[in-house]
């Protein structure tokens, strides 16, 4: 349990350290933070395929390839689902930002409301790994996200900074989203401790978020400001690493 709690830490603290780059570094160019995110994709893609949805389909048994395709698409589904409620979440507090230059706690808690509806099957789905009893491939999972939660800690504050919200405020944000992910993966882990039998379609659902997170978000991100080809390889050294440490560790 103790190295569970501390992984969560980790997997939390991650997004912080993300955040204090962030401030040093406001206005980070469009090829940088693809290439740096592109690689958090290619860390979490090889961490959701070799850490989640293989083990899923061992432990599954005679259904094991039947509940791993469940658990994948119901996974990926259900992040569909919530995307539809992010998007306006953004809109509302941008507009809120624009039109009064004051900022309320309303307005910084849809900015925390968005960003942590991401960030909370992302802890999940660290949690969840541990449920497999191998402790090394749940932390080369916990680190695929970690290293991903960094990138993504550096990109959001320069936006909350730019839209009025106070420094103090920002860093707050940063804080309880990693919070969040803290919570999330304490939830995981004990959600497949408790019950066994949804072993093999947890890890498949935390791994289906993953791909969706990947494919819908940052690869499209990634590919949208003309550093396809940095990104791609970035993609491919990320997968590489988190394969060798998978190997090596496991």
């Amino acid at each position: 349990m103790e190295v569970v709690f501390l992984t969560a830490l980790g997997v939390g603290g991650a997004t912080l350290i993300g955040s204090l780059i962030g401030f040093g570094f406001k206005n980070l160019s469009h090829r940088f933070s693809d290439i740096i995110l592109s690689f958090a994709a290619g860390v979490m893609l090889s961490a959701a395929v070799f850490g989640l949805i293989l083990p899923s389909v061992e432990h599954g048994g005679s259904n094991g390839l039947i509940i791993t395709i469940i658990g994948i698409f119901s996974g990926a589904l259900c992040l569909n689902l919530i995307d539809k409620l992010v998007p306006h979440l953004h809109k509302m507090a941008g507009a809120d930002l624009e039109t009064h230059k004051k900022t309320s706690l309303d307005k910084v808690m849809l900015f925390v409301l968005a960003i942590a509806i991401h960030n909370l099957p992302e802890g999940i789905a660290a949690g969840v790994g541990f449920g497999t009893g191998n402790n090394a491939e749940a932390m080369v999972i916990a680190g695929g996200i970690a290293l991903q939660n960094i990138p993504e800690g550096m990109v959001i504050i320069g936006p909350l900074l730019s839209s009025g919200v106070s420094k103090k405020k920002t860093f707050l944000i940063a804080l309880l989203t990693g919070v969040v992910e803290v919570v999330g993966t304490l939830i995981g882990y004990f959600a497949v401790s408790i019950s066994s039998v949804i072993l093999p379609f947890a890890l498949a659902f935390a791994g289906g978020t993953m791909l969706y997170v990947i494919s819908d978000e940052m690869i499209p991100e990634t590919h949208a400001h003309g550093s396809q080809r940095g990104a791609t390889y970035a993609l491919l050294v990320g997968f590489c690493l988190m394969l060798a440490m998978d190997i090596l560790l496991g």
